[in-house]
């Protein structure tokens, strides 16, 4: 949810409220506002700049887009794709089930298998893949209740319908491009709106794994 900071300049999920910012250099000013700063920078440039004590790769891209072990005295990384004592210090297991959230100082996370985890029964089918390459023009908007076969969005002029009844619990931003087959949304079958808005059962694990990992290594110091 906190994505969308980038479109509107700003974002809310539970009390805890993002602003978009234009330079590496505005980041303290919003911190002591207890706010989170988020700035665009595909290439990472400003990591140097900022000389962080911990850095964190959750881009979750299934695979290392170029972060080193060297780039903060302590570097993590989430999912597969990183090495633990290698590229990154740590890494923290994504994959749903019994070890989400686990915590590996040696090897790796399990590797990504192309199957989506479970969410209330449903795998593949709850994702939603563009069925043409353009932009999309949503129909529903997140936090809305859906049908099977009902119609989500359109893209290139095909229709994009959902494969199972539930909530839209996610949806890519209006206007976007994209690419035939690429993943643009998920429907959440539990039909729960509230977890649309609000930080999810893995989310939070995640984040708890990634404190965990930083409270460690500042006790070793």
């Amino acid at each position: 949810l906190f994505a969308r900071t980038v479109y509107e300049g700003e974002a809310i999920i539970e009390g805890i409220e993002a602003v978009l910012i234009s330079s590496w250099e505005e980041t303290e000013k919003i911190t002591k506002l207890n706010k989170v700063p988020v700035l665009v920078d595909p290439k990472g440039s400003c990591i140097k700049k900022l000389s962080p004590t911990v850095l964190v790769d959750a881009i979750l891209a299934k695979r290392n887009l170029g972060t080193r072990i060297n780039q903060a005295p302590l570097v993590i990384g989430l999912g597969p794709g990183f090495t633990a004592e290698e590229d990154v210090d740590v890494v923290i297991e994504t994959k749903r089930g019994h070890n989400l959230g686990r915590v590996y100082y040696h090897g790796q996370a399990a590797p990504d298998t192309g199957v989506p985890g479970e969410v209330g029964g449903e795998s593949k089918r709850r994702l939603l893949r563009a069925p043409a390459e353009g932009k999309i023009i949503p129909i529903h908007k997140i936090g809305d209740l859906v049908k099977t076969e009902e119609v989500i969005a359109e893209i290139g002029g095909v229709p994009l319908k959902a494969e199972i009844s539930g909530v839209l619990r996610g949806l890519i931003y209006p206007q976007s491009w994209v690419t035939r087959g690429m993943k643009v949304g998920d429907i959440d079958p539990r039909g729960i709106r509230e977890y649309c808005f609000t930080v999810s059962d893995k989310a939070r694990s995640l984040g708890g794994a990634v404190l965990e990992a930083i409270c460690a290594n500042l006790n070793k110091k």
